[in-house]
């Protein structure tokens, strides 16, 4: 191995929420949804909530410290805060998300035209007041859709909620084949590693153990704004993730 990955190879971050009030009168994050990746909330402190949209309706569940939330790909999540809501975010398939396996809720037009849902989604810069406002605007304009989507939920209506994952899908389909060596070199690799370690084992074979190895790493960064709010992000020993797809962070 030329690194070694977390365990399961999933992806891990820090995540304060937004406190931006929206139209609806709520604070919190960028509604969007992932393709391919289960996500988890691992609650550290405050508290606020998670909307979700599924096809089976409109849930929200309470945040607070020692909190756990998951949620399947094809979920709508919505991070809501109330009071200094701070996550840690488990995030399967680590690299996935980072090359875009995430797509926000805009409204249908801007979804349909890839230059628009493009000029959307993108910051102009890292830091200051610049990507600020920038992403603010993508987050408006993310819940402007989210709250349509939600409205239909209520009334027993899934059509809307289907025609977004058409819509999430062909936004993201011309970048699943750089998604495959992703999910080949992380996830993959790390299942088939441990099928050959349980088949070693069976054989008698324990010279895997004397690969043992020991990593640790602190939060290096602040990423910037991703879609739910502010990242603290790790940099991995041997893991680059260029800052050309930090963009699509969630």
């Amino acid at each position: 191995m030329s690194h070694v990955p977390l365990p399961g190879a999933v992806g891990v971050s820090h995540l304060s929420c937004y406190e931006w009030l929206a139209e609806d009168g709520v604070r919190g994050g960028s509604p969007h949804l992932h393709l391919t990746c289960t996500e988890a909330y691992v609650v550290t402190g405050g508290v606020g909530a998670v909307q979700t949209l599924t096809l089976d309706g409109y849930q929200e569940n309470d945040l607070e410290a020692g909190s756990i939330v998951w949620f399947t790909p094809g979920t709508v999540h919505r991070m809501i805060q109330r009071d200094n809501l701070r996550i840690t975010v488990l995030m399967q398939n680590s690299g996935l998300p980072e090359a875009g396996d995430a797509v926000f809720t805009f409204p249908p037009e801007v979804l349909a035209d890839p230059a628009a849902y493009a000029e959307a989604a993108a910051l102009p810069a890292k830091e200051g007041p610049e990507a600020d406002a920038a992403a603010r605007r993508r987050r408006d304009l993310a819940v402007q859709g989210y709250l349509v989507l939600r409205e239909a939920a209520l009334d027993g209506d899934d059509g809307p909620m289907r025609e977004f994952h058409r819509a999430a899908a062909a936004i993201v389909a011309p970048k699943v084949q750089r998604w495959l060596p992703i999910w080949q070199e992380g996830a993959l690799a790390a299942a088939e590693r441990t099928g050959a370690q349980l088949k070693a084992l069976l054989d008698g074979d324990a010279s895997h153990l004397a690969q043992a190895r020991v990593v640790a790493a602190s939060p290096s960064r602040r990423g910037g704004y991703g879609m739910c709010g502010r990242r603290d992000e790790y940099e991995l020993p041997g893991v680059t993730v260029p800052d050309a797809i930090r963009a699509a962070q969630p």
